[in-house]
């Protein structure tokens, strides 16, 4: 028998549900009076609410308002069939300290399948700083002068491999090393590809001051792009890496309405110099970070092209101009240092969502980011996760695979409408730089990290590894810092024979010429001129700090005592009746670093008692079901006070026996959605784990 596939009507063997009849029945039946916005309806920290369902008119489809990829507003994509034949650019970040082990580093993974550089200078360098400083050496490589980068770039092909360069405020003279370096290799006009990464108003964030004025930071970032423009076609000078903002605890709405405002802070600075509006859009490279919120970060980097489009074509430019170049970047603070293998599916979920999002290019940082100076093997899985992705998971051959769902194309929009909101409010405060001074963007990021850090105290937003599924005894991943005595005092010697700096008239020309001569970038930095400007720094940080911090005082503890601080299980009945609020419990306390001793379970209140005593442990936790609490609680809690248990919880909630089990010695309850990290640092304070 045969039967044709037009004859297959698989929906007509179902009645058509509408919406309203779905929700009426969800209401009604399942819900039973909870509200629905409430129980089915989830707000992100950016006011965005999403939907348990979405339907055809929760998006005007007529039309195609979103477009069509590669075409304005470049909603789906910056690129159609060129991206679904080559994928994205695999770009990895390199800030091995020293400049003989990054260039083995960034030699052996353009081996295997990095395509591109992105180098990171040092922390004393970004700062303006030279080698003698005291965190020469830290956050990146050890580059402070021409030589320092050709000994970096040694061997590497840099007609295929497009370098981008991270210096701070070292943008000038480290983006005229690189053009020098280009030159002697014989890499000349649009043979240059890659990024000098311009990015002044974000080191001003970061560090509340620049080395160098904001007038003359942004006059040099003018220069700079008005030479590249004219003289390296394939190299943008110009940065926005929102990773500062973003780092410091803000929202995804925050990052792309603080990226429009300083890419619109840059466009002006490059137009006082003459540049054209298609030229200096051409000369920005943003950089966004991603999180591991699958849908949300897609979302975001679909709004981030929609949103850039609107603002460029707004200062005149064209259609083709209006086009973002985007480089998605690992979220840094979403890496923990405890559990550090959980960062590898973290990364695995962010550079997912950068690909479906359409990034044109992605780093996936390794999973030992935050540990310290990521090893082989960590950016080995960096690299091959991509790879696979890429190549395995054949994420690149379809243009915009999230593009026309109805929840997709809605949460898109309603990011960008909030975004530009904010890049509103901020333009509506003078400009990024104005926002910056009146501390109008540090007190958005500082609500919103509060908010967060409330969340994350009540396991509302879980850390799995940290405070969920934490494993105490897992030997700790430890990266050791290289010793750069021999690279330091290279540097030193070359760079103290230079002459002094004086950039004049023609800053590009005058910083290229020293830097030429052997000059130290400090040197260039320190020729320019200040104007004292200062604002309210946003310092980095990671989102487990806060239970870090407390696994850290409990490893403190146990090194200093042989054991970790302890709380003794008092399981009472048969395991089928204890297991899951044990289960509870041991996640809950060991979140702060306090070990869980546990066992099958006591019937006899003495059994209990001696081992509480037996374990050493001063503090006690009751698990078991509601009906053996109402049974037990009376006579165990008192036994347990009395053995010593100088605090006794209870897992679970009290409800209406709240009043009785506190008579009979429980001092606290731990249940879901209470204040975990709270609980934690009281009690670690008393067991004199940390200071009060």
């Amino acid at each position: 028998m045969t039967m044709d596939h037009k004859d297959l009507k698989l929906a007509a063997d179902f009645p058509v549900v509408s919406y309203d009849a779905w929700r009426k029945i969800v209401e009604e039946k399942e819900l039973k009076g909870v509200p629905f916005e409430k129980k089915m309806v989830t707000k992100t920290p950016e006011g965005v609410e999403i939907q348990p369902l979405y339907v055809a008119e929760n998006w005007p489809w007529a039309g195609d308002p979103s477009g069509f990829p590669s075409f304005f507003p470049y909603t789906r994509g910056a690129q159609a069939i060129a991206r679904t034949r080559s994928g994205w650019d695999i770009r990895q970040e390199f800030r091995e300290s020293d400049p003989a082990a990054a260039n083995r580093e960034i030699r052996h993974d353009l081996k295997f399948g990095v395509t591109s550089v992105n180098l990171r200078l040092d922390d004393a360098v970004q700062g303006g700083n030279g080698p003698d400083a005291a965190n020469a050496g830290e956050g990146g490589v050890l580059v402070h002068d021409l030589a320092a980068l050709e000994d970096t770039l040694a061997g590497v092909d840099l007609v295929e491999v497009p370098v981008a360069l991270e210096a701070g405020a070292a943008f000038l003279p480290a983006a005229m090393a690189l053009a020098a370096v280009w030159s002697k290799r014989g890499v000349s006009g649009a043979a240059a590809k890659g990024g000098f990464g311009a990015d002044p108003l974000a080191q001003l964030a970061l560090h509340g001051s620049l080395p160098i004025g904001v007038d003359a930071a942004l006059k040099q970032l003018g220069a700079l792009a008005a030479w590249t423009a004219k003289t390296l076609p394939n190299v943008r000078a110009v940065a926005v890496d929102t990773s500062v903002y973003h780092n410091a605890g803000a929202s995804e709405v925050h990052d792309l309405g603080i990226a429009l405002a300083t890419a619109l802070a840059y466009l002006k600075a490059m137009q006082d110099t003459g540049l054209a509006i298609d030229a200096a859009c051409g000369q920005i490279a943003f950089t966004v970070s991603v999180g591991c919120e699958e849908y949300l970060q897609i979302a975001k980097l679909r709004a981030a092209r929609k949103l850039w489009a609107a603002v460029a074509k707004a200062c005149g430019a064209s259609d083709e101009a209006a086009c973002m170049n985007l480089r998605a970047k690992s979220a840094e603070r979403m890496f923990t240092r405890f559990d550090p293998w959980v960062n590898m599916l973290r990364a695995t979920v962010s550079t997912f969502a950068s690909a479906v999002g359409g990034a044109d290019c992605v780093t996936c940082l390794p999973f030992d980011d935050a540990i310290g100076q990521p090893d082989s093997m960590g950016r080995r899985i960096a690299r091959n996760t991509q790879i696979v992705l890429m190549e395995e998971s054949n994420l690149y051959r379809v243009a915009d695979p999230a593009g026309g769902a109805w929840s997709m194309e809605t949460l898109t929009e309603q990011i960008a409408d909030k975004a530009w909101a904010f890049f509103q409010e901020i333009e509506a405060k003078g400009g990024i730089l104005a926002a910056l001074q009146s501390g109008f963007v540090q007190d958005a990021i500082a609500a919103t990290m509060a908010q967060r850090d409330k969340d994350i105290a009540k396991r509302k937003v879980p850390l799995t590894g940290v405070s969920e599924f934490p494993n105490i005894h897992e030997k700790p991943v430890v990266r050791e810092q290289p010793d750069l005595a021999h690279a330091k005092a290279a540097i030193k010697g070359r760079i103290a024979k230079a002459k002094a700096v004086d950039l004049g008239a023609d800053p590009v020309a005058a910083a290229s010429a020293a830097v030429a001569a052997g000059a130290g970038f400090a040197a260039v930095v320190a020729a320019s001129a200040k104007d004292g400007v200062m604002v309210k720094a946003l310092p980095a940080r990671h989102v487990a700090d806060t239970f870090e911090r407390l696994r850290d005082a409990a490893s403190a503890f146990k090194e200093k005592t042989g054991a970790f601080p302890s709380i003794f299980l008092a399981n009472l009945g048969p395991v089928a009746k204890h297991t899951g609020r044990a289960s509870f419990a041991k996640n809950y306390f060991e979140a702060g670093g306090i070990e869980a001793l546990s066992n099958n379970g006591f019937s006899d209140v003495d059994a209990c008692v001696a081992a509480f005593k037996a374990s050493g442990a001063r503090i006690a936790v009751i698990c078991s079901s509601d009906a053996l609490y109402e049974e037990m609680v009376p006579t165990f809690a008192p036994a347990l006070k009395a053995a010593g248990a100088e605090t006794l919880y209870l897992a679970g909630a009290p409800g209406d026996h709240k009043d009785a089990y506190d008579a009979a010695g429980v001092n606290d309850y731990i249940f879901m959605g209470a204040d975990v990290l709270g609980k934690l640092t009281a009690q670690l304070i008393r067991l004199g784990v940390i200071a009060e």
